[in-house]
């Protein structure tokens, strides 16, 4: 059990049990700079993230919009479980790309021309829930797309967040699925995992009663576009 995991996991725990994603968007470069490999960390996260998201979707399975997750079953999933399986033989840093789109999102309801520019993205959804796919595969950044993608449908707040966490929960449940299948070894220690996992249930449910329940949908869509915005920041920052 490592004090950098543990301080992660409550922190990026924090961020999902409100947006839905922020265990492996966060996550995976707060370990990666640690010292762990992308595989481990991966690895090491799945478990959290899958458990939070699917505690989320218990609680609002009926506000999923269907229609978008079938969307995500067909044309993101396969493209997330092949380069998983690549990601191992390749090397690319796609963070930039991914943080000026989150700002341009972030900046949609603000600025005539950022709207433009989301609306050329998302008028060929096909190829955007592939390429999200792709990324989720070689980066774990997938989710950052997902909820650019998303934040651009005006739910509410329910809606939001049960889609995000329905499609992100697809998400974890076939990257862990592709690596037990692989044979790929993961050399950690599965009573370390369910500390985290425990940390990351005990983050969630203290959020949800004192956080989450007395946000408003207008102030829910706020913060989600500040959410998005400090997310591409940090992703432009971090890929320069």
């Amino acid at each position: 059990m490592s004090l950098d995991v543990l301080i992660t996991v409550a922190a990026t725990s924090f961020i999902q049990s409100i947006f839905g994603v922020g265990v492996l968007l966060f996550g995976t470069p707060l370990l990666l700079l640690n010292g762990h490999n992308f595989i481990e960390a991966v690895a090491i996260l799945l478990p959290i993230s899958l458990l939070i998201n699917l505690s989320q979707i218990a609680k609002d399975l009926g506000r999923v919009d269907l229609d978008f997750y079938k969307s995500i079953l067909v044309y993101t999933i396969p493209f997330v479980v092949i380069f998983l399986l690549a990601v191992t033989a390749l090397t690319i840093n796609i963070g930039i790309i991914v943080g000026i789109l989150l700002l341009f999102v972030a900046a949609k309801d603000y600025y005539h021309k950022a709207n433009k520019v989301i609306d050329l993205f998302v008028r060929y959804e096909k190829a955007y829930f592939s390429i999200m796919g792709i990324i989720h595969g070689l980066t774990n950044l997938g989710g950052s797309l997902l909820t650019a993608i998303v934040h651009t449908k005006g739910y509410d707040k329910r809606i939001t967040r049960a889609t995000v966490a329905a499609s992100y929960a697809t998400f974890a449940t076939f990257q862990i699925l592709t690596l037990l299948v692989s044979g790929y070894v993961v050399d950690f220690n599965f009573s370390a995992i369910g500390i985290y996992m425990i940390l990351g249930m005990t983050i969630f449910v203290i959020t949800e009663k004192i956080v989450y329940t007395d946000i408003t949908t207008e102030n829910y869509r706020r913060f989600f576009a500040v959410f998005l915005f400090v997310s591409g920041v940090l992703l432009c920052v971090k890929s320069i």
